[in-house]
């Protein structure tokens, strides 16, 4: 029988392809089956001779609408079945990216191990996960997809049956063929609660498990037990910038069920525990700790009189069960039989584990001491405490302005809060911040805005109450452009408890840390100043030492859409490389934290690389990352991608904050100043495309499907920050995907091309591309773009323009092509990804699959700008977009 994919190098993808072709055969018939097969071999033979795709459109213009919407269905399931075998044999992951490489590396340099956990102790490596509307397919999909990654790994195993004795194979057919009639497209728009079970599933099912394992490992690595630096962050339930759908509420809501979710877990390793630690007092000496709890635990089983590790744990358990209780308002899952007072803390349960754990320890070598299913336990009570992810919160500073306007007015403190200049704010906030009264007034009716961020507050005040501290830690101020905006959340926060003033000579304390977020190109420059003046306050610069570090968010998407791939990279680096000198005046170890999305466009890329190639100094051992929509399913949708992605970025760290400078003081200075021009070029010439005449905007909007997207129910936030259709206003997340479904890219290269060509000093270019890596990742990750770029077919998206308006695809054509040949030359290649053949396998493998269904959406796309009204139509240009996002992966 035919199968559906191409010959591949990789078995998993003939295997799973074929097994897809008889779904396809099975359930949708041999006349689908047959054009579907048809379709694939004409693109196939187009994409391997160079031919003109004649065929490949007479073929998809015999598909009716029924037939089409099954055949893009087709094609996107083998792209997330190909996307599924890649990423199991390492394709799509780092690569050598491990902490015991990263040690190895290290003692070359003459760094030893013992500089490394000093690192350590003082580290803080974050993964965020945040609810950025990206990721198109349900997680019904992502859910079979695992299941057979799972299924996958049996059969290597060489197993031939499942544990619930179904055949292998036939469970991973079965699996294809509930993907082939699961629906893909959600019906309602995801809700904020939707969000939050989303992300729930991938900490429960995938974090918990994972992260402890990883200890382990390292754990042997370094000869000890390694601090616990690495943990995991979430904005879902927190982030309300431009969400009005995010509340009070929805925090409440987040903490609350994280909690159920983690605690739940301790019970079900705490009930497996004491099935296990069936150590009899009759045949082991048992330490007085292990005695103490056991008395107290009230387990007067006759049967169990003899076990006091398991009386133990069934008073630990009760205890465990009545926390569960008080912080849920549910009783647990599994009731226990006794009754047990409640933890105050997670360091309370800690204690109780630990003696467990060193008894143990005291015998027989110490081999069921702090290792197995004990030890990793006390670990995830380290990284998870009883809040799983520490949750942050965020606003758009201008939220923030009018919000304390309205309480300073109200408090007939200032009538014209908004009216005054920077230093009469700062001074205004600076001297309500010293005062221990609160200005909410509990009788007046405040505006809803401003009662909403009250709430918000108030009720992440109540949940440090009952979650204790580290569930919500930090504060983002969006737009952040001076001191003020900073002060401004110190003051909301202060109506919480979160910030309370100092006493006479005394430093203030802050629950909640106030994070200024630098997102255009403006404020990216303006971001050490900011700094300066900031920790230039006596009380700030106290608070920031009494923490030990400040955190700083650098945004990647605004600043791209703003001044373009190259400068935003350039003028990310190069503030970062500004602030060091600010925190070390002040006295604080910084901590960047990297707005990063899946695109290029929006800062994605290799994450093991781009840590690496952090200016020298920066790092420190602490950085933040965010984790966003198709990237989170595809880093972290089974345990064994989130452990080799987890480590990637904690040795990246490690090697960045330890590793000498690769530079010297003459190679940074020169490369730097010739990255300055290079930036400056395409800075001139993306603002020129992008924002130089009114009608470019019109133009995007009639070639991409960004009308489209906005159909799409993938994300509680709206596509734009107001009503305005300029792209000032869109958010960067449809602006970089509908540039990817239109097959452009512009975002992720655009200007680099025209700074290349007028760079003189060719020589140089190569240089900083062999030498310096902060040039090789910029240049890797434009590579990428370009590769899964494609003019011949973008050009068929130019075709739904305006003829007045299509003059700009013919610059961006033309600027296509210089990008390339100065990619090319720079790196000494003869064609895209010559040095990287495992990628550019994987991209030729997809782009005979994604060419057919851009072809069709823009059908779709004509035809129903053209007012037909068949529901079909709507229904295939989302299936479209959904199957064109999977094939591309990293596409917003």
């Amino acid at each position: 029988m035919a199968s559906l994919p191409p010959i591949a190098n990789n078995p998993d993808i003939r295997y799973l392809g074929t097994l897809l072709g008889d779904v396809i055969r099975d359930y949708g018939g041999d006349a689908l089956f047959e054009a579907t097969e048809t379709i694939r071999r004409a693109s196939v033979e187009r994409h391997r001779s160079g031919g003109d795709g004649a065929t490949v459109d007479l073929q998809l213009e015999r598909l009716d609408l029924d037939e089409t919407i099954d055949f893009v269905r087709g094609f996107m399931l083998f792209s997330m079945l190909a996307n599924l075998a890649e990423d199991r044999q390492g394709i799509a992951a780092e690569q050598g990216a491990d902490v015991a490489a990263a040690l190895e590396r290290l003692a070359g340099e003459g760094i030893d191990r013992a500089e490394v956990t000093a690192l350590l102790s003082e580290a803080l490596v974050m993964p965020v996960l945040t609810a950025h509307p990206t990721e198109v397919r349900r997680k019904s999909m992502i859910d079979h997809r695992n299941r057979i990654a799972e299924l996958m790994a049996m059969r290597d195993a060489g197993r031939t049956e499942t544990p619930d004795g179904d055949a292998v194979d036939q469970a991973i057919q079965r699996q294809v063929a509930l993907l082939w009639q699961t629906r893909a497209l959600r019906r309602e728009r995801l809700g904020v609660a939707d969000e939050v079970e989303t992300t729930l599933s991938y900490l429960r099912d995938v974090f918990l498990p994972a992260m402890p394992a990883l200890y382990q490992r390292w754990d042997r690595a370094l000869g000890g037990r390694v601090p616990s630096f690495l943990k995991p962050g979430s904005w879902i339930g927190g982030d309300r910038d431009g969400n009005p759908n995010v509340t009070a509420d929805s925090l409440t809501l987040a903490l609350a069920r994280a909690a159920e979710t983690v605690i739940g877990h301790y019970l079900d390793t705490l009930h497996a525990l004491g099935a296990e630690l069936s150590i009899s007092s009759l045949r082991a000496q048992v330490d007085p700790a292990v005695l103490a709890l056991a008395d107290a635990s009230g387990d007067t089983a006759p049967s169990r009189q003899d076990e006091p590790f398991r009386r133990a744990i069934s008073g630990i358990y009760a205890r465990l069960a009545a926390t569960y209780q008080a912080l849920t308002g549910k009783a647990p899952p599994r009731p226990g039989a006794l009754k047990g007072e409640r933890y105050a803390d997670p360091q309370a349960f800690r204690a109780d584990l630990v003696a467990i754990a060193r008894a143990l320890a005291t015998r027989g070598g110490g081999t069921l001491g702090s290792s197995g299913a004990l030890g990793r336990l006390i670990r995830a009570v380290d990284i998870f405490g009883f809040h799983l992810a520490t949750l942050d919160l965020r606003q758009n500073s201008a939220v923030h302005e009018r919000v304390v306007a309205e309480l300073l007015a109200v408090a007939g403190v200032e009538t014209d809060y908004a009216a005054l200049d920077e230093e009469a704010r700062v001074a205004l906030l600076r001297h309500e911040l010293a005062s221990p009264r609160p200005l909410v007034d509990p009788y007046h009716d405040y505006s809803d805005e401003t009662a909403s961020e009250l709430a918000v507050v108030r009720a992440a005040g109540a949940a440090h109450a009952r979650y204790g501290a580290a569930c919500i830690a930090r504060y983002i101020c969006s737009m952040g452009k001076s001191v003020s905006d900073l002060l401004e959340i110190h003051l909301l926060l202060k109506e919480a408890g979160l910030y309370r003033p100092g006493a006479t000579g005394e430093a203030p304390r802050a629950a909640v840390m106030a994070v200024p977020l630098f997102e255009t190109i403006e404020d990216l420059e303006a971001a050490p100043g900011i700094m300066a003046d900031w920790f230039a306050l006596p009380e700030v610069a106290a608070l920031a030492r009494q923490r030990g570090a400040q955190e700083v968010m650098i945004g990647y998407s605004d600043s791209n859409k703003d001044g373009g791939y190259l400068t935003s990279t350039w003028s990310l680096s190069k503030a970062s490389t500004a602030l060091a000198p600010v925190f070390a005046t002040a006295g604080v170890r910084m901590q960047l934290f990297h707005g990063r999305g899946g695109a290029v466009g929006r800062g994605g890329g290799s994450s093991f690389s781009a840590i690496r190639a952090q200016p020298h100094g920066t790092v420190q051992g602490r950085i933040r990352i965010t984790e966003q929509g198709e990237v989170i399913a595809a880093k972290y949708g089974t345990r064994e991608s989130a452990m080799t992605n987890l480590e990637a970025m904690a040795s990246a760290a490690i090697l960045a904050s330890l590793e000498p400078p690769q530079l010297s003081a003459h190679e940074s200075a020169t490369f730097a100043g010739a990255m300055d021009r290079l930036s400056d070029a395409a800075f001139r010439h993306y603002r020129d495309l992008v924002y130089g005449s009114d009608d470019f905007r019109t133009f995007f909007r009639q070639m991409t499907p960004i009308a489209e997207i906005a159909n799409l129910k993938i994300g509680s936030r709206p596509a734009s920050r107001t009503k305005s259709d300029r792209i000032e206003d869109l958010r960067a997340i449809p602006w970089v995907f509908s540039w990817a479904q239109a097959r452009v890219m512009l975002p992720g290269w655009y200007g680099v091309g025209q700074a290349i060509a007028a760079f003189e000093d060719k020589a140089l270019l190569a240089e900083m591309a062999a030498g310096w890596p902060f040039f090789a990742a910029t240049l890797a990750n434009l590579e990428m773009v370009l590769a899964k770029s494609d003019m011949a077919v973008a050009a068929r998206y130019a075709d739904l323009v305006e003829p007045g308006l299509r003059r700009h695809f013919a610059t961006i054509r033309d600027a296509w092509s210089l990008t390339e040949a100065g990619l090319l030359a720079a790196t000494g290649q003869s064609r895209l990804l010559e040095k990287s053949p495992a990628l550019e396998a994987s991209i030729r493998l997809r782009l005979p699959y994604i060419e057919p269904l851009n072809l069709l959406q823009i059908e779709l796309m004509k035809r129903h700008r053209a007012g037909e009204q068949d529901e079909r139509i709507g229904e295939g240009i989302l299936l479209s977009i959904n199957a064109i996002a999977t094939g591309l992966r990293n596409s917003g």
